[in-house]
């Protein structure tokens, strides 16, 4: 049991390691995408592109000029900022070339979720232009909630773009922008933009360690108390042999 606890403690640690070479690939690499100049859109992206592409292009600074189409807008269920809980909206911008391009436009305070983007949160009318970053597409892992495969959709468990595009009567670009700048700008003060993200390493070098200490004190201990317990077997039989000797001597001093 100690031996399979240890394989098991030391992969884990590994685990972690590996964790944090991938998060610090990924940090490079979203680094790499944000110091390059923007470009349009239409340049970065396809609609024919397959939704992959997304990975690579991550935090990708584009600029994109359109019009919004309110109609097709998303809502994001069970998303929070700062602590609070709200929504994420999701609105098609058309494109020059008639392609669209899925816009996360911001964060919506909210204590359930909404059915649709409120009056007062509705982006500007008429032909917009932007500035924000490609974001991959998102999709269920191992758990989380299912969206229905068939229907309209107004509202979603994440920003997948390949179900959106199956709504919408037009091709749309394989992954969706996060807005950071407006022109014209948003009427009102909802939705809030969303911060640039913090590139960290992460818990997974301290996670790593602490597996790994524990690796060394089940590898160092287990020994220790197998050798007390030897010494303790070890004393008990002495005092078994002396009070048997005394016993004995006990018996041949008697009349």
């Amino acid at each position: 049991m100690v031996l399979l606890l240890v394989i098991v403690m030391v992969n884990l640690g590994l685990w972690q390691l590996r964790r944090l070479h991938e998060r610090t690939t990924y940090n490079a690499s979203v680094r790499a995408n944000e110091s390059q100049p923007g470009q349009p859109v239409e340049d970065v992206l396809r609609s024919t592109d397959p939704v992959s592409v997304g990975h690579d292009l991550n935090f990708r600074k584009v600029t994109a000029t359109g019009t919004y189409d309110t109609s097709n807008e998303i809502i994001v269920r069970a998303r929070s900022l700062d602590g609070t809980p709200g929504v994420w909206a999701l609105t098609p911008m058309r494109l020059a070339d008639g392609t669209g391009a899925i816009v996360l436009r911001g964060f919506l305070p909210s204590q359930g979720t909404l059915e649709r983007v409120p009056d007062d949160a509705e982006p500007p009318s008429g032909e917009v232009s932007i500035t924000g970053l490609v974001q991959e597409t998102q999709t269920r892992g191992a758990f989380g909630a299912t969206d229905p495969a068939d229907g309209r959709l107004t509202t979603m468990a994440r920003a997948d773009v390949a179900r959106i595009a199956k709504q919408l009567p037009y091709p749309i670009l394989p992954a969706y922008v996060q807005l950071q700048t407006q022109q014209p700008s948003q009427p009102g003060p909802q939705p809030r933009v969303l911060p640039e993200p913090v590139l960290d390493e992460g818990p997974h070098l301290s996670y790593a360690i602490q597996w790994f200490i524990f690796t060394t004190i089940a590898i160092l201990g287990y020994p220790l108390i197998l050798r007390r317990k030897a010494r303790d077997q070890d004393r008990e039989v002495d005092n078994d042999d002396t009070e048997e000797l005394a016993r004995d001597a006990a018996g041949v001093g008697a009349p």
